[in-house]
């Protein structure tokens, strides 16, 4: 039954975040999203491809039956552009973006803490070293997300 709630939220993630990051890529439909008549074409391609190739590192390695330790480490990075992603979105006073980007980070947080034993078939490091290395991806996310909180917009 665990499994099978994890694939679903997984499902949900990957189909969302492709379905997302198709159209910023392509530079068609973007007018879908909030805030991003601000966000140069450059970031836009950014954020969208971080976004498709997140959404096939959380499907793709675990029915290929290889990699699978890159599961966990696809939904970190969902987490991450999520919570870059509502700091963007309460800078701008846009509550409820701000909200639904949120969910989605806890979402794939606990994505990541459901996979995190696949680090076990990591091919060089331990589960105990790529703590750490969470923490350095996450701690630059929160740093940016304090400091867009605490500005105040024009």
């Amino acid at each position: 039954m665990f499994t099978t709630t994890v694939w679903i939220a997984e499902g949900f993630l990957a189909l969302f975040f492709a379905l997302s990051g198709v159209p910023k890529i392509l530079g068609t439909g973007i007018d879908r999203w909030v805030g991003f008549d601000d966000v140069p074409r450059g970031l836009t391609v950014l954020i969208g491809t971080s976004e498709l190739a997140a959404a096939v590192g959380l499907v793709v390695p675990v029915l290929a039956g290889r990699g699978e330790w890159t599961t966990p480490l696809a939904a970190l990075g969902i987490a991450v552009i999520s919570l870059m992603a509502s700091g963007f979105h309460l800078r701008n006073r846009e509550w409820l973006a701000a909200l639904e980007t949120a969910l989605w980070a806890s979402l794939a947080i606990t994505v990541t803490a459901a996979r995190w034993d696949k680090f076990a078939t990591a091919p060089a490091l331990s589960r105990h070293d790529l703590v750490p290395i969470a923490i350095l991806v996450l701690l630059p996310a929160l740093l940016v997300n304090l400091v867009v909180l605490t500005r105040r917009t024009a």
